[in-house]
This record gives structure tokens, sequence and C-alpha cells, in this order.
């Protein structure tokens, strides 16, 4: 049995914090920004519909993508936005799939805690996809801050938050929110809070699945 978990939030909010310490708790966590930078690679299909669509003007010298350069492009308003969007996002959800195709079938017998990260899951309509949605949530000026010391430009910074969902509706639609305007160590023991909460989630679809006699029989091990 594996329980998908949809994993949000704002740029720089913590996300990859609390993917890392649910990693470490045994749960197989899928970075959306990683299948992006991969299908962004010369030959993938992401980098031939950039390149079909934007042109050659979104290269580097080198014959790679530019991301800096697409993001101007991209993010310049929402129908810009949503226009690159409607290209990778398709793309990213058919990596995501086959991965998690790929665990189920490698241990047929486990139970597992699937945590997907990526920070436009909602806009992208991705709620539908998940039985959890977890929401990593930081104050605005933490975030900018943080995504500053990563060397994002600050304007560049405030211009993706602005296209994002706000933090209200992103919260209004979470089933678990953690606040992440206080230390590591405070974010890593409410990542562990959480996980207690999806393991008992967890058990709930098993038993779930067990009562519905269509269902597939539930594996027996934990993550």
């Amino acid at each position: 049995m594996i329980l998908r978990v949809g994993l949000t939030g704002g740029i720089a909010s913590g996300k990859s914090t609390v993917s890392t310490t649910l990693a470490g708790l045994g749960c197989v966590t899928i970075d959306a920004d990683s299948i992006v930078a991969r299908l962004y690679r010369p030959g993938e299909p992401g980098y031939e519909a950039l390149l079909h669509t934007y042109g050659k003007e979104i290269l580097r010298k080198d014959g790679e993508i530019d991301r800096p350069k697409l993001a101007s492009i991209a993010f310049v308003d929402d129908a810009s936005a949503k226009k690159l969007n409607a290209l990778i996002h398709p793309l990213v959800i058919a990596q995501e799939e086959g991965v998690i195709t790929a665990e189920a079938r490698r241990f047929p017998d486990r139970d597992r805690i699937v945590v997907v990260e990526a920070t436009l899951l909602l806009e992208s309509g991705g709620k539908k996809r998940y039985d959890k949605i977890v929401v990593v949530d930081s104050e605005p000026s933490l975030q900018i801050e943080r995504a500053v010391k990563r060397g994002m430009d600050r304007e560049d910074a405030q211009r993706r938050m602005a296209r994002q969902m706000s933090r209200e509706e992103r919260r209004g639609l979470a089933d678990y929110v953690m606040d992440n305007n206080d230390s590591i160590g405070a974010l890593e023991t409410e990542t562990m809070r959480v996980y207690d909460k999806l393991r008992r989630d967890l058990e709930t679809k098993k038993k779930s699945a067990a009562g519905n006699p269509t269902a597939p029989q539930p594996e027996r091990r934990q993550p």
C-alpha cells in the first residue's frame, strides 16, 4: 500500500529540509525540481518543447537552457507562467508516476509513504493526485531573505512569489501545515510530528482498502 503525499510551499519555505527529514524516516521522496532539471537537458522532451516554443534565445552558448533567461520570459505575467506550466507539468507528472510505479513493482509487499516535493503542486491542480497535502509555511520576508542568500535576485524572488498561490489559499488546501519561522531544529521536530500523522493515515488507508472487497489487498510492512 502506498500513501501519496504532496509536499509544497512557497519558494525558500523549507520544503527541502522537510523532504530530507522524511527521507531519513524511511519515506520515498521525489523532488519535482530535480525532474524539471533533467527535462531541461538537451535531447529531453522538456528541452525540445521549450526550444520549439521560445526559440534559441533561451539557450546559453553551450546549448543548455538559460534558466534565468527563461524565467525572465515565463514569469513576466500570469499568462506567460501558465504557458510554461502547460508545457512542463504534464511531463513532470509522467516522470513522478513512473517513479512511483517502479517503486511499487520493486517492493510489492512493502507499505510506503511516497512524498512528492513541488513548489507549484497546488497551482497545477495537483491536490487530487495525492492522499494528503502537507504545506510548509513561512513569513514572506523570511522566504525572500533565504532565496537571496541562495543566490536568487531579490526582484526575481518577489516576482515569483507574486505568481504563486497566496499563503491563505495554500493553507486552506492543506491537510497538514508546518510553520517554518523558527530554527531548522524546530522544523525537523515539526516534521517528525507530521510523519507520525502520515503513518496513521497509511494505516487508515490500509483498513479502508481491506474493508473494500474490490480493492487490492494491503501489504504488510511499513516504512
